[in-house]
C-alpha cells in the first residue's frame, strides 16, 4: 500500500512553530519571574521549560512518522507519537510536583514579591500567544490525525488557562497586598497541571497498549453496514489499531463457500476501497475470508443460491456488539 507523505509537511511546520514560540515565551516568563520573584510566575515559567522539551521531542517524533515502513518497522513509525505524548505528560507531571513543593515551602518561608503589575502584563501577553498557537496545533492535529500535535496544543491550551488565572491572581495580590496568596495560587495551578498530565499519559498509554478505540471501530462498522453488499454474509472479529495517522484493521468476512479465489479477492478489494474512501484515516486492511455454512442461510441474502438449505428470514444488522466478537453471528 502506498503512503501519502503530503499531509506530513503541515505537521512539521506546526510543531516547528510551536517549538520556536515556546522558546521565546519561556524567556519572557523567566524575565517576569526575575522581575517579580513570584512563585506563581515561576510556576508558569517552569511549565515553559517543559513546553520546550516536549515540543523538541514532538518535532523528532513527527520527523520519524515521515519515514516509510522498513524491515524493522513493518507497520511504520507512527506509534512514536504515543510515546511523545506520554513523555510530555510525564514532564508536565514532574513540573507540577516541583511547583507544589516549592509553593508549600514558601507558604511557611515567604519571599519578597515586587512589580506584580508589570509581571502580570508580560504573563498576559504570553498567555494570548499560547492560546493562538494552541488552537493552531489542535486544528492541525485533528486535520492530519496527529496525537502529538493535539497533545502539544492541549498542553499550550492549559498553559494559556493557567496564565489567565495567574494574571487574575497577580492583580488580586497587587490590590489586596495579601502576598501569601501567591503560593496558594501556584499550588492550585500545580494541581491543575498534574491533572492535565494524567489525561495526556492516560491517552498515550492506551495507544501504546493498543487499547480499543471504540469510536473508530464503530465508524468502520457503520460504514460497512450502510454500504453492505449481498455477498458479505457476515463480518466478525473486527479490530483496529492506530499507528499515528494510519489505521490497521483486521476482520473475518464470510462469503459463499463456492466463490472462486478471484471472486473472493474482488469482494475483499471492494471492502478495502470502501473503508479507505469513507473512514477518515488511511487504512490498511487484513481480511480473513471464511466460507459460509448451512447455519448462515437464514440471514444470507444471496439469490439465486445453488446450495441454500434454509430460507432467508432476516438480516442481522452489524453493530459494535456482534462485529467485534470472534464468532459467526449464528453462534451468538
Amino acid at each position: 500500500m502506498s503512503t501519502n507523505l503530503t499531509p506530513l509537511q503541515p505537521k512539521k511546520k506546526a510543531i516547528l512553530v510551536s517549538l520556536c514560540v515556546s522558546i521565546l515565551l519561556m524567556l519572557a516568563k523567566f524575565a517576569a519571574y526575575l522581575l517579580t520573584h513570584s512563585n506563581a510566575v515561576l510556576t508558569d515559567a517552569a511549565e515553559s521549560i517543559v513546553n520546550v522539551l516536549a515540543s523538541s521531542f514532538a518535532f523528532y517524533s513527527i520527523y520519524l512518522t515521515t519515514r516509510p515502513k522498513d524491515k524493522n518497522h513493518p507497520y511504520g513509525h507512527g506509534k512514536v507519537e504515543f510515546f511523545s505524548a506520554f513523555l510530555e505528560g510525564c514532564l508536565i507531571g514532574i513540573a507540577g510536583i516541583v511547583i507544589i513543593f516549592k509553593s508549600v515551602y514558601n507558604l511557611f518561608f515567604p519571599i519578597v514579591i515586587t512589580k506584580l503589575f508589570e509581571g502580570a502584563i508580560i504573563i498576559g501577553v504570553t498567555g494570548v500567544i499560547n492560546l493562538i498557537v494552541a488552537f493552531y496545533l489542535i486544528n492541525t492535529g485533528k486535520k492530519h490525525r496527529s496525537i502529538t500535535l493535539e497533545a502539544d496544543g492541549k498542553h499550550l491550551m492549559s498553559d494559556a488557562v493557567t496564565s489567565t488565572g495567574l494574571v487574575i491572581g497577580m492583580i488580586i495580590i497587587y490590590l489586596s497586598q495579601l502576598y501569601w496568596l501567591d503560593s496558594v495560587i501556584s499550588i492550585l495551578f500545580g494541581l491543575y497541571i498534574m491533572f492535565t498530565a494524567y489525561k495526556l499519559t492516560r491517552r498515550s498509554v492506551g495507544g501504546l497498549m493498543d487499547e480499543s478505540n471504540t469510536e473508530l471501530v464503530k465508524s468502520i462498522i457503520d460504514v460497512l453496514q450502510e454500504h453492505r453488499e449481498v455477498p458479505w454474509i457476515d463480518v466478525h472479529n473486527l479490530r483496529a489499531q492506530q499507528y499515528g495517522a494510519d489505521v490497521h484493521i483486521d476482520c473475518h468476512v464470510t462469503f459463499p463457500y463456492y466463490y472462486d479465489l478471484n471472486r473472493v479477492h474482488r469482494e475483499i478489494s471492494e471492502i478495502d476501497q470502501l473503508i479507505n474512501a469513507k473512514v477518515s484515516h488511511t487504512s490498511e486492511l487484513f481480511i480473513h475470508a471464511d466460507p459460509c455454512l448451512p447455519a448462515c442461510c437464514n440471514y444470507c441474502r444471496v439469490e439465486p443460491c445453488p446450495v441454500r438449505q434454509e430460507a432467508f428470514k432476516a438480516e442481522i444488522r452489524w453493530n459494535l456488539e456482534n462485529v467485534t466478537k470472534n464468532q459467526k453471528h449464528f453462534d451468538q
